[in-house]
């Protein structure tokens, strides 16, 4: 193994320590456990609550000017883009999606327009001062600027060397997949699916291995999880309910590479190569945690500069505002709307009403209009949720579940469609489903353990 400074010692432990502990070590306030990002986050909250509206709302109109204006400007090259372009430079249905998130937010600001829009039930609710999208707000500012401290520092590539005799046997991936799942987990399932599909175009991955990750280890961030279990009242479950998520993850990442359709798919790489066995092998002379313990601290020596530092967290704060909360409002405000004044969601939920019925989960005919919805958004099942649903048993199955499904189209189901991952709307359609009925009843022996 190469030597390496104290310095870069350093400057791997400390920011991934503290990294480690800023997201995954929680405290008990005021009665309920939490992590410290979302202890900054509620102070913040408390603060700033009767200027967020119309702060979100500012945003939101940014996002959709900035696009609209990049949506006649020509494609970069990926290679060379900036970050506003790559913040803007988004296809057309995504740039409508925000057009209609900013209209519906200055209705609801300036209180004009349909009441089917502005009512308490629907877009008011989604961006009153401690609605969902002021939370989000708070949230992404912390984890967004702090986030750096997992990911420029070593910490991914030390745990994703390690992986590698665990990924290919479970999972029947490479060793290096783990650092797009950690990214995932620890970022955003988005940046799991830009990672993948970079790494599949680069030809570290065949078409099989790629579907794989990008619709089952492009996983939902442990900031998007308080957000949905705040929003459904149960912050003081954080724990069981994250180790829940994870338990029935690891039993999907299990069973859905070995069923249709992620079994079909061809083990070949981009350009028509097969796969190739010794892709994986360690340098002479290296172990897993040796060659793991290299690789981080060559990442955590190239990023020395504290400018650099600050300057990612802040485009990952905006990257999170001005992509997340137009849709939020634009998705969650439509969904609200057919929940309120249609029968849509009743009837499309209809064949999980059984399933739940079995599974003795209270109020199953609400709780099955939740089982769907998520196709479209995954906050939507909890702001529906909150809404209908008073057992708690009920609220924490429902979190639990919009969590593991996972393609939700408003963010990872879309990228995989614009990505060149091997993936289609029907695949993605059937995935979740499967998604859907697989974690279920996993979801539902902790939830009846539990209450």
């Amino acid at each position: 193994m190469k030597k390496f400074s104290m310095s870069t010692w350093l400057l791997f432990l400390l920011p991934s320590i503290i990294g480690i502990f800023l997201f995954m070590i929680p405290f008990k306030i005021a009665g309920e456990w939490k992590i410290p990002v979302a202890i900054l986050a509620n102070m913040v909250a408390g603060v700033v609550e009767p200027i967020m509206p119309w702060t979100v709302t500012i945003v939101m109109i940014l996002a959709a000017l900035g696009s609209i204006i990049y949506q006649f400007k020509k494609d970069s090259d990926p290679a060379t883009e900036t970050f506003f372009e790559k913040l803007f430079q988004v296809n057309w249905f995504w740039t409508i999606t925000r057009v209609v998130g900013a209209v519906f937010a200055v209705m609801v600001v300036a209180n004009i327009g349909p009441e089917a829009v502005r009512s308490g039930d629907t877009g008011g609710m989604l961006l009153s001062p401690t609605g969902l999208l002021s939370f989000l707000f708070t949230i992404f500012l912390f984890a967004g600027l702090l986030l750096p401290l997992l990911l420029n520092f070593g910490l991914l590539e030390f745990f994703g060397t390690m992986m590698v005799k665990i990924m290919r046997p479970l999972f029947k991936l490479p060793g290096r997949s783990s650092i797009d799942a950690l990214a995932s987990w620890i970022g955003d399932g988005t940046i799991g699916v830009l990672l993948t599909s970079k790494q599949y175009e680069e030809g570290f991955y065949t078409k099989k291995e790629a579907a794989i990750i990008g619709t089952t280890f492009s996983v939902v961030s442990i900031t998007f999880s308080i957000v949905v279990i705040e929003q459904l009242g149960l912050g003081s479950y954080f724990l069981p309910f994250y180790a829940t998520v994870l338990g029935a993850g690891i039993a999907l990442a299990f069973i859905m590479p070995r069923i249709y359709p992620l079994s079909r798919k061809a083990d070949e790489y981009i350009d028509g190569r097969p796969y190739d066995k010794n892709a994986e092998t360690l340098p002479e002379g290296y172990n897993v945690v040796t060659h793991g313990l290299e690789n981080a601290l060559t990442t955590a020596d190239k990023n020395r500069s504290v400018s650099k530092f600050f300057s990612d967290g802040l485009k990952n704060v905006l990257d999170m505002w001005m992509g997340v909360a137009p849709v939020v409002m634009a998705f969650g405000t439509i969904a609200l709307m057919l929940a309120t004044y249609t029968d849509v969601f009743v009837w499309l939920g209809k064949p999980f009403e059984p399933l739940l019925m079995v599974l003795g989960i209270p109020e199953a005919s609400q709780a099955a209009q939740t089982m769907v919805v998520g196709f479209a958004d995954m906050f939507l099942p909890a702001i529906l949720g909150e809404q209908m649903i008073e057992s708690e048993m009920t609220r924490f199955v429902i979190a639990a579940t919009s969590v593991t499904q996972l393609i939700y189209m408003s963010e990872v189901g879309g990228l995989l469609l614009g990505s060149k991952i091997p993936v289609n709307f029907f695949d993605l359609v059937v995935i979740f489903v499967l998604r859907t009925v697989i974690s279920l009843p996993i979801i539902a022996v902790v939830a009846h353990l539990l209450f």
